[in-house]
Protein backbone atom coordinates (compact mmCIF):
# COMPACT_ATOMS: atom_id res chain seq x y z
CA UNK A 1 0.00 0.00 0.00
CA UNK A 2 0.83 3.46 -0.51
CA UNK A 3 2.11 5.51 2.69
CA UNK A 4 -0.38 7.81 3.60
CA UNK A 5 0.11 11.54 2.91
CA UNK A 6 -1.90 13.14 5.49
CA UNK A 7 -2.19 12.01 9.33
CA UNK A 8 -5.80 12.28 11.11
CA UNK A 9 -5.64 12.92 14.80
CA UNK A 10 -8.38 14.27 17.33
CA UNK A 11 -6.82 16.78 19.64
CA UNK A 12 -9.63 17.62 21.29
CA UNK A 13 -13.67 16.66 21.97
CA UNK A 14 -15.75 17.59 18.87
CA UNK A 15 -12.28 18.07 16.98
CA UNK A 16 -10.60 16.37 13.97
CA UNK A 17 -7.33 17.21 12.35
CA UNK A 18 -5.96 16.53 9.40
CA UNK A 19 -2.74 17.06 8.42
CA UNK A 20 0.00 17.61 4.87
CA UNK A 21 2.22 15.23 5.93
CA UNK A 22 4.74 15.37 2.80
CA UNK A 23 7.32 18.42 4.70
CA UNK A 24 10.04 17.14 2.95
CA UNK A 25 8.20 17.65 -0.15
CA UNK A 26 6.98 20.66 1.56
CA UNK A 27 3.75 19.39 1.30
CA UNK A 28 3.40 19.62 -2.71
CA UNK A 29 0.23 17.99 -3.85
CA UNK A 30 -0.30 15.53 -5.83
CA UNK A 31 -3.71 13.28 -6.89
CA UNK A 32 -2.89 10.79 -3.74
CA UNK A 33 -2.77 13.47 -1.57
CA UNK A 34 -6.00 14.97 -2.67
CA UNK A 35 -7.89 11.60 -2.34
CA UNK A 36 -6.12 10.93 1.14
CA UNK A 37 -7.56 14.51 2.31
CA UNK A 38 -11.12 13.52 0.78
CA UNK A 39 -11.27 10.34 2.73
CA UNK A 40 -10.14 11.91 5.52
CA UNK A 41 -12.58 14.82 5.63
CA UNK A 42 -14.96 11.69 4.97
CA UNK A 43 -14.16 10.29 7.78
CA UNK A 44 -14.43 13.33 10.11
CA UNK A 45 -17.75 13.97 8.44
CA UNK A 46 -19.36 10.44 9.02
CA UNK A 47 -18.07 10.75 12.75
CA UNK A 48 -20.76 12.35 14.93
CA UNK A 49 -19.00 13.20 17.21
CA UNK A 50 -16.57 15.58 15.27
CA UNK A 51 -18.39 18.99 15.20
CA UNK A 52 -15.52 21.02 13.33
CA UNK A 53 -12.72 20.31 11.28
CA UNK A 54 -8.76 21.45 11.26
CA UNK A 55 -6.68 21.42 8.20
CA UNK A 56 -2.91 21.72 8.75
CA UNK A 57 0.79 20.98 7.35
CA UNK A 58 4.05 19.68 9.20
CA UNK A 59 7.07 21.50 8.65
CA UNK A 60 8.10 24.92 7.34
CA UNK A 61 5.45 25.62 4.87
CA UNK A 62 1.67 25.05 4.50
CA UNK A 63 1.94 23.86 0.71
CA UNK A 64 4.40 24.54 -2.10
CA UNK A 65 1.54 23.87 -4.81
CA UNK A 66 0.77 21.46 -7.13
CA UNK A 67 3.69 19.06 -7.30
CA UNK A 68 5.14 19.23 -10.70
CA UNK A 69 7.87 17.00 -10.53
CA UNK A 70 6.13 14.93 -12.90
CA UNK A 71 4.75 14.83 -16.25
CA UNK A 72 1.10 15.43 -17.19
CA UNK A 73 0.67 11.89 -18.27
CA UNK A 74 2.13 10.95 -14.74
CA UNK A 75 -0.58 12.98 -12.81
CA UNK A 76 -3.78 11.82 -15.43
CA UNK A 77 -2.04 8.29 -14.52
CA UNK A 78 -2.00 9.12 -10.69
CA UNK A 79 -5.04 10.55 -11.00
CA UNK A 80 -6.75 7.40 -12.89
CA UNK A 81 -5.24 4.85 -9.87
CA UNK A 82 -5.66 6.50 -7.49
CA UNK A 83 -9.14 7.89 -8.17
CA UNK A 84 -12.25 6.83 -5.77
CA UNK A 85 -14.68 8.57 -8.28
CA UNK A 86 -15.13 12.41 -6.22
CA UNK A 87 -16.77 13.42 -9.43
CA UNK A 88 -18.70 12.34 -12.58
CA UNK A 89 -15.68 12.45 -14.93
CA UNK A 90 -13.82 9.89 -15.99
CA UNK A 91 -11.21 8.86 -19.05
CA UNK A 92 -7.91 10.57 -17.64
CA UNK A 93 -5.48 8.95 -19.33
CA UNK A 94 -6.86 10.52 -22.75
CA UNK A 95 -4.57 12.41 -24.96
CA UNK A 96 -4.39 16.45 -25.03
CA UNK A 97 -7.10 18.59 -23.29
CA UNK A 98 -9.53 15.64 -22.82
CA UNK A 99 -7.30 14.09 -20.05
CA UNK A 100 -6.07 16.62 -18.60
CA UNK A 101 -8.96 18.66 -18.23
CA UNK A 102 -10.81 15.48 -17.03
CA UNK A 103 -8.00 14.75 -14.26
CA UNK A 104 -8.25 18.40 -13.32
CA UNK A 105 -11.83 18.72 -13.20
CA UNK A 106 -12.11 15.43 -10.58
CA UNK A 107 -9.29 16.12 -8.45
CA UNK A 108 -8.76 19.85 -8.32
CA UNK A 109 -12.57 21.82 -8.73
CA UNK A 110 -15.02 18.89 -7.91
CA UNK A 111 -12.60 18.22 -4.92
CA UNK A 112 -12.74 21.60 -4.00
CA UNK A 113 -16.14 21.84 -4.03
CA UNK A 114 -17.03 19.11 -2.26
CA UNK A 115 -15.00 20.29 0.47
CA UNK A 116 -15.91 24.07 0.64
CA UNK A 117 -19.65 22.36 0.69
CA UNK A 118 -19.03 19.61 3.92
CA UNK A 119 -21.50 19.93 6.08
CA UNK A 120 -18.84 21.01 8.95
CA UNK A 121 -17.17 24.07 10.16
CA UNK A 122 -13.85 24.34 8.69
CA UNK A 123 -10.41 25.76 10.21
CA UNK A 124 -6.83 25.69 7.48
CA UNK A 125 -4.03 26.67 9.30
CA UNK A 126 -1.78 28.17 7.37
CA UNK A 127 2.39 28.81 8.32
CA UNK A 128 5.34 29.78 5.90
CA UNK A 129 4.29 29.65 1.80
CA UNK A 130 0.99 28.33 0.13
CA UNK A 131 1.58 28.91 -3.37
CA UNK A 132 -0.78 28.49 -5.88
CA UNK A 133 -2.89 24.96 -5.90
CA UNK A 134 -2.20 25.19 -2.23
CA UNK A 135 -4.51 28.51 -2.33
CA UNK A 136 -7.26 25.99 -3.06
CA UNK A 137 -7.13 24.00 0.30
CA UNK A 138 -6.81 27.37 2.67
CA UNK A 139 -10.06 29.13 0.42
CA UNK A 140 -12.16 26.29 0.89
CA UNK A 141 -11.98 26.29 4.44
CA UNK A 142 -14.12 28.29 6.62
CA UNK A 143 -11.97 30.51 8.53
CA UNK A 144 -8.19 30.73 8.01
CA UNK A 145 -5.50 31.55 10.77
CA UNK A 146 -1.92 32.41 9.35
CA UNK A 147 1.20 32.58 11.23
CA UNK A 148 3.08 36.00 11.09
CA UNK A 149 5.55 34.37 8.74
CA UNK A 150 3.00 33.16 6.07
CA UNK A 151 2.78 34.11 2.38
CA UNK A 152 0.47 33.64 -0.12
CA UNK A 153 1.15 33.64 -4.08
CA UNK A 154 -0.36 32.53 -7.31
CA UNK A 155 2.48 32.77 -9.59
CA UNK A 156 0.93 31.06 -12.67
CA UNK A 157 0.06 34.19 -14.76
CA UNK A 158 4.15 33.68 -14.87
CA UNK A 159 3.71 30.04 -16.43
CA UNK A 160 1.10 31.27 -18.96
CA UNK A 161 -2.35 30.09 -17.27
CA UNK A 162 -4.99 32.83 -16.26
CA UNK A 163 -4.95 31.32 -12.81
CA UNK A 164 -5.43 27.97 -10.48
CA UNK A 165 -8.50 25.75 -11.10
CA UNK A 166 -10.37 27.20 -8.26
CA UNK A 167 -10.37 30.71 -8.68
CA UNK A 168 -11.74 32.23 -5.68
CA UNK A 169 -9.73 35.03 -6.29
CA UNK A 170 -12.31 38.02 -6.65
CA UNK A 171 -13.95 36.42 -3.92
CA UNK A 172 -11.00 36.65 -1.16
CA UNK A 173 -9.38 39.54 -2.31
CA UNK A 174 -11.90 41.72 -3.99
CA UNK A 175 -11.82 42.45 -7.76
CA UNK A 176 -8.93 45.07 -8.33
CA UNK A 177 -6.87 43.38 -5.78
CA UNK A 178 -7.42 39.73 -7.40
CA UNK A 179 -6.08 41.40 -10.42
CA UNK A 180 -3.16 42.85 -9.15
CA UNK A 181 -2.32 39.49 -7.38
CA UNK A 182 -2.47 37.62 -10.34
CA UNK A 183 -0.64 40.05 -12.92
CA UNK A 184 2.28 40.83 -10.89
CA UNK A 185 2.35 37.17 -9.01
CA UNK A 186 4.08 39.54 -6.18
CA UNK A 187 3.77 37.12 -2.39
CA UNK A 188 1.81 39.17 -0.14
CA UNK A 189 2.21 38.34 3.31
CA UNK A 190 -0.20 37.07 5.82
CA UNK A 191 -0.99 40.93 7.49
CA UNK A 192 -2.36 41.98 3.66
CA UNK A 193 -4.10 38.83 3.19
CA UNK A 194 -5.96 39.79 6.66
CA UNK A 195 -6.10 43.45 5.94
CA UNK A 196 -7.73 42.43 2.87
CA UNK A 197 -10.24 40.04 4.48
CA UNK A 198 -8.72 36.50 3.21
CA UNK A 199 -7.23 35.58 6.39
CA UNK A 200 -9.53 35.40 9.77
CA UNK A 201 -6.41 35.50 12.48
CA UNK A 202 -2.66 36.43 12.02
CA UNK A 203 -0.62 34.53 15.68
CA UNK A 204 2.72 33.91 16.16
CA UNK A 205 3.88 30.94 14.46
CA UNK A 206 4.27 28.82 18.00
CA UNK A 207 1.04 29.71 18.60
CA UNK A 208 -0.67 28.69 15.07
CA UNK A 209 -1.61 25.87 16.26
CA UNK A 210 -3.48 26.06 19.74
CA UNK A 211 -5.17 29.24 18.38
CA UNK A 212 -6.91 27.28 15.81
CA UNK A 213 -7.60 24.24 18.47
CA UNK A 214 -9.39 26.82 21.00
CA UNK A 215 -11.15 28.28 18.00
CA UNK A 216 -12.32 25.04 16.88
CA UNK A 217 -12.99 23.85 20.73
CA UNK A 218 -15.16 27.35 21.31
CA UNK A 219 -17.15 26.64 17.55
CA UNK A 220 -17.69 22.89 18.82
CA UNK A 221 -19.79 24.09 22.16
CA UNK A 222 -22.71 25.26 20.00
CA UNK A 223 -25.05 23.16 18.50
CA UNK A 224 -24.35 20.92 15.37
CA UNK A 225 -27.03 21.74 13.22
CA UNK A 226 -27.02 25.30 13.62
CA UNK A 227 -23.75 25.39 12.47
CA UNK A 228 -24.17 23.26 9.56
CA UNK A 229 -27.45 25.66 8.43
CA UNK A 230 -24.85 28.48 9.49
CA UNK A 231 -22.37 27.27 6.87
CA UNK A 232 -24.92 26.50 3.84
CA UNK A 233 -26.74 30.07 4.78
CA UNK A 234 -23.42 31.65 4.12
CA UNK A 235 -22.32 29.43 1.13
CA UNK A 236 -25.86 29.91 -0.37
CA UNK A 237 -25.64 33.49 -0.42
CA UNK A 238 -22.23 33.34 -2.28
CA UNK A 239 -23.74 31.03 -4.39
CA UNK A 240 -26.70 33.50 -5.32
CA UNK A 241 -23.98 36.25 -5.77
CA UNK A 242 -22.88 34.15 -8.64
CA UNK A 243 -19.70 32.64 -7.01
CA UNK A 244 -19.92 29.04 -8.10
CA UNK A 245 -20.72 29.95 -12.04
CA UNK A 246 -17.74 31.95 -12.18
CA UNK A 247 -15.50 29.39 -10.83
CA UNK A 248 -16.74 26.90 -13.31
CA UNK A 249 -16.08 29.85 -16.05
CA UNK A 250 -12.84 30.66 -15.16
CA UNK A 251 -12.00 26.65 -14.88
CA UNK A 252 -12.58 26.60 -18.66
CA UNK A 253 -10.35 29.52 -19.07
CA UNK A 254 -7.20 27.67 -16.93
CA UNK A 255 -7.74 25.16 -19.56
CA UNK A 256 -8.08 26.80 -22.59
CA UNK A 257 -4.25 28.66 -21.47
CA UNK A 258 -3.29 24.87 -21.04
CA UNK A 259 -4.16 24.18 -24.77
CA UNK A 260 -2.49 27.78 -25.83
CA UNK A 261 0.44 26.29 -23.68
CA UNK A 262 0.26 23.05 -25.73
CA UNK A 263 0.65 24.36 -28.89
CA UNK A 264 3.01 26.86 -27.77
CA UNK A 265 5.67 25.49 -25.77
CA UNK A 266 4.54 21.29 -25.39
CA UNK A 267 4.70 21.85 -21.22
CA UNK A 268 4.42 18.24 -19.43
CA UNK A 269 4.28 16.46 -23.02
CA UNK A 270 6.36 15.41 -26.39
CA UNK A 271 5.66 17.89 -28.79
CA UNK A 272 6.28 15.12 -31.30
CA UNK A 273 2.41 14.15 -30.67
CA UNK A 274 0.98 17.38 -30.36
CA UNK A 275 -2.17 17.27 -33.15
CA UNK A 276 -1.13 19.19 -35.87
CA UNK A 277 -2.75 22.38 -36.83
CA UNK A 278 -2.74 24.53 -40.02
CA UNK A 279 -0.08 27.01 -40.89
CA UNK A 280 -1.30 30.71 -39.99
CA UNK A 281 1.03 33.11 -41.96
CA UNK A 282 2.56 35.43 -39.23
CA UNK A 283 1.59 39.04 -39.61
CA UNK A 284 4.59 41.44 -41.16
CA UNK A 285 5.54 43.62 -38.14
Amino acid sequence: MTESTIRYETPAPGVARIVLARADKHNAINPQMIYDVNEAFNQAVRDESVKVIILGADGRNFSAGHDIAGTVEGYQADTQQNSPGVSSWSDFTEEYTHGWYAAEKETYLESARRWRNLSKPTICTVQGKCIAGALIFAWVCDIIVASKEAVFSDPVVTFGVSGVEWLGHPWELGARKAKEFLFTSDSWSAEEAHRLGMVNHVVERDELDDFALAMAIKIAAKPAFALKLAKEAVNKTLDIQGQANAIDQAFSLHHLCHNQNFRKFGYGMDTNNLPKVANVPKKEA
